[in-house]
């Protein structure tokens, strides 16, 4: 600990990303990074955008990247936030949006960034537990709250939370923000986007990291009424103007305009998953109902911790989470075909060992 830090710094435990060791070349499935190459209308815009401009800041209010994202999801361009990644858009809103005098609620198996968040905001946090089977039971987000966040599909777990039980949790909580965080969505789920009308409390975040190929761009989007929005603007125009470049605004609007390579891409991840599933249950792993570009598994005799290392061992990354109720699962990033039969060739080895 620095002589020089905060109390604040002092205290934070940080977010930990996967891995990305360089001693050697692996099979990367640890960072839920789409595995196929973003659309070629994507790098031609980019290209396209490197220019003499780049000497200018970028627009601040991201108007043409906002319109895209409009247009695409069928809103008002108010009720629509552009920004750098998710994860910064979830920054703002957790600085927006609760409230540090009452608790924050969000489950006890979820995205680990949300507990950084809190400490970072002076905020209370409440883990509402999952069952069992890791599903979120809308029915016991009961205590008083400041706002809610659960992540649809969740992680690591990579289930999904019906429109349904959504509404239910919104209807309960009115007064309060829910954020629904969407950054797997596309891999099976239906967005809460076409809630916000009849919700002003909710706010959905997305991103283009995950199923737009765009993990290297940074660019993420928050949607909700536009009080909300509002809220996200006085936040980051109190941080940052300029969160978004040229290059990441450019690509970005290509990206959502390429809606046929968009549904070529999730369709082969989609696909690849089912089959790796299949074969995973068939080696005697349990694997939860994901629908995510990642499957959250373990293995019903051998121990996580060794499979994740032997398969570190064989060139083969997956993520390994020491925590109380997973510590017997792996996440596994759903890569190529070809990755995948590696995967499965690498587990069959441990396994026959």
């Amino acid at each position: 600990m620095s002589k020089f830090w905060s109390p604040l710094t002092a205290s934070l435990v940080p977010y930990v990303p996967g891995e990305q060791p360089k001693d050697k070349t692996y099979i990367k499935l640890n960072t839920n990074e789409n595995p196929y190459p973003p659309s070629p209308k994507v790098i031609e815009a980019i290209q396209h955008a490197a220019n003499a401009d780049l000497r200018l800041y970028p627009d601040p209010t991201c108007e043409d990247l906002v319109n895209a994202a409009a247009s695409y999801y069928g809103l008002p361009a108010g009720q629509v936030f552009a920004g750098n990644g998710s994860d910064e858009i979830l920054a703002f809103a957790f600085a927006a949006f609760f409230d540090p005098a009452k608790k924050l609620l969000f489950p006890d198996i979820t995205y680990s960034f949300y507990k950084v968040y809190a400490k970072l905001y002076g905020l209370t946090a409440e883990l509402v537990p999952l069952d069992e089977q890791f599903h979120i039971r809308t029915q016991d987000f009961r205590a008083d709250n400041g706002g809610i966040i659960i992540p649809n599909p969740n992680a690591p777990t990579a289930e999904l939370l019906p429109l349904e039980q959504i509404r239910k949790l919104l209807e309960a909580h009115s007064e309060q923000v829910v954020i629904i965080d969407e950054a797997y969505i596309d891999f099976g789920g239906q967005s809460a986007v076409e809630l916000i009308s009849d919700y002003s409390n909710l706010l959905v975040v997305q991103t283009l990291s995950k199923s737009r190929s765009l993990a290297g761009l940074r660019v993420g989007f928050a949607f909700g009424s536009e009080e909300l929005i509002e809220g996200l603007n006085r936040i980051k125009n109190s941080f940052n103007s300029y969160t978004m470049d040229r290059l990441a605004l450019a690509g970005a609007v290509a990206a959502l305009e390429d809606d046929a390579y968009f549904k070529e891409t999730t369709a082969s991840v989609i696909a690849t998953r089912e089959r790796v599933t299949a074969q995973l249950l068939a080696m005697n792993f349990k694997v939860t109902d994901s629908k995510a570009n990642f499957v959250f598994i373990s293995h019903r005799t051998l121990e996580a911790k060794v499979i994740f290392q032997q398969l570190r061992d064989k060139g083969v990354l997956v993520r390994y989470f020491n925590q109380p109720r997973i510590d017997e699962y792996l996440r596994v990033s759903i890569g190529t075909d070809e990755e995948m039969d590696a995967f499965i060739q690498a587990l069959e080895q441990i396994v026959g060992e």
